[in-house]
């Protein structure tokens, strides 16, 4: 059975929220919703208008010289580069332009980088992009390989988040739990009250989209 995806207008910007309800599995966590960003991450006119409301969060004092793509991001954060450059946001590379960077992830999901790559992460301010927050695992594991990479995180963004903050950083996000989805549920999947009441597996989800049962 198809997936029903329902589009909700976003009061605070001109970007409409996509998601179905329904019981989902992550490789983390059980979810009630799955919030569908593949219009965002994809159609350059929604990344441009994602990128416009991320940037605006951050004050002109913040150092960004490279923002590291994660859950395939990459076309927003190349808007991101572009509206921050503009904006002169301050970078302390030679060449004053601001790196995108996507990170390779090993079979152990560690996230590390080549080294035709790591001069983009080595002693550079490095800005975390999401697609989506809700156990903070995979933030945690990009903050920790930026400080092996003796990279200096200095934000995270995303487009939706279940938490307010994770490894000491505010996340700016454009939609939230608290402000948009209140019934938005992920738990183990262990403790899943679908899973004890009985109700089967709608889809797996994960960065790429979805597969349905």
């Amino acid at each position: 059975m198809a997936i029903q995806i329902m589009e909700y207008p976003n009061l605070r910007g001109s970007l409409p929220l996509r998601v179905a309800h329904g019981h989902f599995a992550t490789s983390h966590s059980h979810i009630n919703y799955y919030i569908d960003l593949t219009m965002t991450k994809h159609r350059l006119s929604e990344a441009r208008e994602a990128a416009k409301e991320l940037c605006s969060k951050y004050l002109s004092s913040t150092v960004i010289d490279t923002i590291l793509c994660l859950d395939g991001t990459e076309v927003i954060g190349a808007c991101m580069a572009s509206r921050l450059s503009e904006a002169g946001f301050m970078n302390m590379n030679a060449h004053r332009t601001i790196y995108v960077v996507t990170p390779e992830h090993t079979s152990g999901s560690q996230l590390i980088f080549r080294d035709n790559t790591a001069p983009m992460i080595v002693g550079k301010h490095v800005l975390i992009l999401a697609a989506s927050v809700t156990t903070g695992y995979t933030i945690q594991a990009a903050v920790e390989a930026l400080r092996y990479y003796s990279g200096i995180p200095v934000g995270i963004s995303a487009i939706f988040s279940c938490i307010d903050s994770c490894e000491g950083f505010p996340i700016v996000s454009i939609y939230s739990m608290k402000h948009d989805l209140p019934d938005y549920q992920s738990t183990n999947s262990h403790d899943c009250p679908l899973c004890k009441a009985g109700i089967r597996l709608d889809a797996m989800i994960n960065s790429h989209g979805i597969s349905s049962f």
